[in-house]
């Protein structure tokens, strides 16, 4: 049994990583809900976009976007992956990363080339560490995500798919659920169909000022922003959310590991005074 000095020492130790488990976890309920009002926020414009986007692919037949038109064969495949900048979450970015190799073993099998584009450092790291092949990145995003920041590394996925080094891009996300669920997905983002756009509501006639290929060329550019944000605040918000949690599960666990020090440090310092005793008492019984 390791005496009472060590015992204590390690009791001192396992409370002082409560109280830091017990501030990250104050800290991420606090940014948790700015990440789930920005997220909710967000929905109602993604949303909007994605129905002015489905009326204007249908009204103008006579132009299709290339966002808009599927390729004959898909050789090459470009995934963006939103992965956190930093750990201590859980299993999020494990889980999501797992399923994006899935996928990405999957592409690979039946001869598709790919790329990848990591928004996170999590993701960044992991993509350098198994030689997938980098398109663009981005790292350090914050607690506050602007489009602006994920317009560059997002654009050079893009850039490359009008160009026809990608014939297909998709998306991989965490998507927010509730406090204690958070799904990881692979979605299609292009070539943009029916089951992204959803079906129109009714039927709008547009006049195109200056024309139509410039403001469908813009407005589709600005949806595919839109969801690649809608999935970097989603992740944020799911961020946050298994942080809480596994922080609260740290800190309950270090309360059990202090109640079970405590009742071996006891028995430690009940043994020695036992000990004394039977010490003084054989002393006394051989002087007598």
């Amino acid at each position: 049994m390791a005496g009472s000095k060590e015992i204590r020492t390690k009791i001192k130790s396992v409370e002082n990583t409560r109280k830091i488990t017990r501030a990250m976890e104050m800290v991420a309920a606090a940014k948790m809900r700015k990440a789930q009002e920005r997220m909710r926020a967000a929905r109602p414009y993604t949303e909007k976009i994605r129905n002015v986007a489905a009326h204007l692919s249908r009204a103008n037949p006579e132009y299709r976007h290339a966002f808009l038109v599927k390729r004959e064969s898909i050789k090459n495949v470009g995934l963006i992956v939103v992965t956190s900048d930093k750990g201590l979450c859980g299993g999020l970015n494990t889980n999501l990363l797992r399923l994006a190799v899935h996928e990405m073993k999957a592409w690979e099998a039946s001869g598709k080339g790919l790329m990848v584009c990591p928004i996170g450092n999590k993701g960044f790291g992991f993509m350098n560490r198994i030689g997938a092949k980098v398109k663009s990145h981005l790292t350090g995003i914050g607690d506050t995500p602007h489009v602006e920041k994920l317009i560059g590394a997002v654009k050079a996925m893009l850039d490359a798919y009008v160009a026809g080094e990608i014939d297909a891009i998709y998306l991989s996300y965490n998507h927010f659920i509730n406090t204690m669920r958070q799904e990881p997905r692979v979605e299609q983002l292009l070539p943009l169909g029916g089951e992204q756009l959803g079906a129109a509501e009714g039927n709008w006639d547009y006049i195109y000022e200056p024309d139509a290929k410039k403001v469908i060329d813009e407005l589709l550019l600005r949806y595919i922003e839109s969801l690649v944000y809608q999935a970097v605040v989603e992740n944020m918000a799911s961020e946050q959310s298994s942080r809480m949690v596994a922080m609260k599960a740290a800190s309950d666990n270090a309360k059990s590991v202090i109640s079970e020090l405590k009742l071996v440090y006891n028995k430690a310092r009940q043994a020695a005074i036992t000990k004394e005793i039977s010490e003084i008492v054989g002393g006394a019984a051989a002087i007598g």
